[in-house]
């Protein structure tokens, strides 16, 4: 059991990231919206540090999202931190899901989905 709820902490901690990231925020500003370190949002981030439900409701609150964004829909936690962590961890990545989280119209996030997929070979 131990392992599985790291990886939701892991699956979490991405989804926190890719929210500040796409606001174009960065870990520090987060952290003063938390009223924590950089350091412990990294921790956050990486999974390294269990996210309290109080300090999760916040960080939805000032992100403007829910809090149920932040929990994977899909039951392999596993392929899901494993997807997220070179779009997180790379220049490129982080530039794309920015753009992507900006694109208000649903019918050209779906396209843009799809030729990303095509070039994937997915």
């Amino acid at each position: 059991m131990p392992r599985r709820s790291h990886h939701i902490d892991q699956a979490v901690g991405l989804r926190i990231a890719a929210r500040r990231s796409a606001l174009g925020w960065s870990q520090s500003a987060l952290a003063r919206e938390l009223g924590v370190s950089f350091q412990q949002v990294q921790k956050y981030e990486t999974g390294a540090n269990r996210v309290s439900a109080s300090r999760l409701h916040q960080a939805a609150t000032a992100m403007g999202c829910s809090v149920g964004d932040f929990f994977p829909t899909r039951p392999n936690l596993e392929g899901e931190a494993e997807l997220l962590h070179p779009v997180l961890t790379s220049a490129e990545g982080r530039g794309l899901a920015e753009a992507f989280a900006r694109i208000r119209d649903a019918s050209a996030r779906r396209a843009l989905t799809r030729v990303a997929q095509a070039m994937a070979g997915a």
